[in-house]
Formats: C-alpha cells, sequence, structure tokens
C-alpha cells in the first residue's frame, strides 16, 4: 500500500480538518495542479461517512445560477452554516477571472468568514475536471464546510460529470433560451434531483414546465422524477420553496448510508478511469475479488479509493508490481 505522506502533508490534512484557510487553500492548490503529494493528502483527509452535504448546481450558460447559489448561500449563512463554492470553469486553466466577471453576484459573500469561494479549471490534474472537483469537494467537506455547492457554466459532458459527483444535483432552466431544449434531447433532465425553472417571473416560464414536464413523462417508468420548482432568484419567488425542499432532502441523506455508498463508489469508479479502467479493474479484482467488495473495505475504513489509486498506479502494464 501507499506511503501515507510526509508529515508536512499530515499537518496540511489537520490544518484542513481544523478550518484553516490558508491550508485549504492551499490544499486546493495541490489537487488543481496535480502535484506529487495530491494522493497522499486525499488518502489523510477522505472520510466515507462524512455528513455534510455536497450539491452541484448545473444549467445552461444565462440561467441564473451565480444568482441561485448566492440566494441559497444567503439562507444557509442565515442559519449559521459554513458554506463552501466551487465554481468551476472548464474553458479556462486560469478561472480567476471568471469568478470575478460572470460569477460577480456571488461576490458579496466574499468578505463573509463563513463563505469559502473558489474558481477552479481542469488545469494539470491527472482526473481533468472531474478529478479536481471531486477532491475539491472532499476538501472543503473534510473542512466542515456544510453545504458544500459546485456551480458549473453549462451542460456539456465535463459539466454533467461534474454535478454527478454532488449528493444532490440542481439543473436550473429559464425561459427563452432555447438551449434548455437541447439539453432536455441530450437526455441532461436525467442527472437532476431536482429542476429548477429560474426567472419565474419572465415570460415564456409555463411554456417551459409544459416542456419540462413532457420530457419527464418520457422517462423510464423505474426512474426516481425530480421534483419541479419555480424561482426568481432577482424577486425572491420560490426561493423558501427550494431551501425547504434542499433541506428536507439532505436531512434524508444524512440518515442514510445509501449516500456514504454512492460517495464510496462513484470516488472509486472516478479513480479507476483516471487510472485506466481496464488494468484498474483486473487489480482490484485480485487485490479485493470485485468492485464491491472494494466498496465495502473503503467503508470499513481499511482503506480509501486515494490509496487504492496508488495501489494501481503501483503495477506495471503486465499486471506486476513495480
Amino acid at each position: 500500500m501507499m506511503d501515507h505522506g510526509s508529515e508536512e502533508t499530515g499537518q496540511l490534512a489537520d490544518g484542513v480538518r481544523s478550518g484553516d484557510v490558508l491550508r485549504i487553500a492551499r490544499a486546493l492548490s495541490i489537487v488543481e495542479n496535480g502535484h506529487t503529494a495530491a494522493s497522499s493528502l486525499m488518502h489523510s483527509l477522505f472520510d466515507p461517512a462524512r455528513r455534510e452535504i455536497t450539491i452541484g448546481v448545473t444549467g445552461p450558460p444565462g440561467a441564473g445560477k451565480s444568482s441561485l447559489t448566492s440566494r441559497l448561500i444567503s439562507y444557509w449563512r442565515g442559519l449559521h452554516r459554513r458554506v463552501g463554492v466551487i465554481a468551476v470553469d472548464p474553458s479556462s486553466p486560469f478561472s480567476g477571472g471568471a469568478l470575478l466577471g460572470d460569477r460577480v453576484r456571488m461576490q458579496e459573500h466574499a468578505s463573509d468568514s463563513g463563505v469559502f469561494i473558489r474558481s477552479m479549471g481542469s488545469r494539470g490534474h491527472l482526473g481533468g475536471l472531474a478529478g479536481s472537483t471531486r477532491d475539491a469537494l472532499e476538501i472543503l467537506s473534510a473542512a466542515s464546510y456544510d453545504p458544500v455547492i459546485v456551480e458549473t457554466v453549462g451542460v456539456g459532458q465535463a459539466e454533467v460529470e461534474v454535478a454527478s459527483l454532488a449528493d444532490i444535483t440542481i439543473l436550473v432552466l429559464v425561459p427563452g433560451l432555447g438551449d434548455e431544449v437541447q439539453a432536455m434531447k441530450a437526455g441532461i433532465m436525467e442527472i437532476g434531483d431536482v429542476i429548477v425553472l429560474n426567472k419565474a417571473d419572465r415570460p415564456g416560464i409555463d411554456q417551459l414546465e409544459a416542456s419540462v414536464s413532457a420530457s419527464l413523462e418520457m422517462m423510464p417508468a423505474e426512474a426516481v422524477r425530480p421534483p419541479v420548482i419555480r424561482t426568481s432568484a432577482r424577486t425572491g419567488e420560490g426561493i423558501d420553496d427550494l431551501t425547504s425542499l434542499l433541506s428536507s432532502m439532505a436531512r434524508d441523506l444524512a440518515n442514510t448510508d445509501e449516500v456514504v455508498r454512492r460517495r464510496v463508489s462513484l470516488t472509486l469508479e472516478s479513480i479507476l478511469r483516471e487510472r485506466g479502467r481496464e488494468l484498474a479493474r483486473r487489480i482490484v479484482h485480485r487485490e479485493f475479488h470485485s468492485t464491491e467488495k472494494a466498496v465495502d473495505s473503503i467503508i470499513r475504513g481499511d482503506t480509501t479509493p486515494y490509496e487504492i489509486g496508488e495501489l494501481i498506479a503501483g503495477y506495471t502494464g503486465t499486471g506486476e508490481r513495480t
């Protein structure tokens, strides 16, 4: 198994868990830049039994996701909850501009010590956008931010993959863009645990709701149809309904072991993809006999997905350890 890291990595992990903002920022930079210490750090921080909830917010550009996210931050801060935000920009490796530009509405929370906002691109991380975001969610959760929100800029493949890493995914649609129709055709509707029809004060909201309802009717019979809520981030309409629903969903998740298994499975599958799926699967089956047994081992606390990733990296292409 892997070397669990230097004393410095252990101190950094302790600093993250204690909520030290500078160490949290440093840990995020390590995973975003693909530093060699990333796996060791994540192994130290990974906790399958954590109860902090992560929320994905995705939807077409112009849907008002940042304004909606700002409203959600205000709600949770009103309950004295510490909120983490990962603002994902897949289009640029230097995404600070996106946070200061397109996401300027969230800046009203920038001076709040109870809110941590980080803009993130794929940069050099082995797993690209999804890998760095996955690890960022774990870092902020380890730092006891609850919830942690990941907001994406669109509904492409990368954004959908990122949003699926969250415990609860909100799909935000608005009338009049046209992009929402393409999203429905592409099967994007199925990623939403909650569908928010934002900018409900604008013309066309009734037509959008009818289109969404028709699309949901086409989902497989066994699929769980997500609730649909109208909101206006500008006026505040529907925000109480949305926060009430999210709070209820979060309570349900916190009281079930199903969310633990889902998190572990998603993290392990993500790392297996990074390491080369077929070889990785053979090694996991050799060491644990099945992926399910590997998940069980992680949940028991015998190992972590990151340690299994390093185990895979320790093999050569012939299937022998290096």
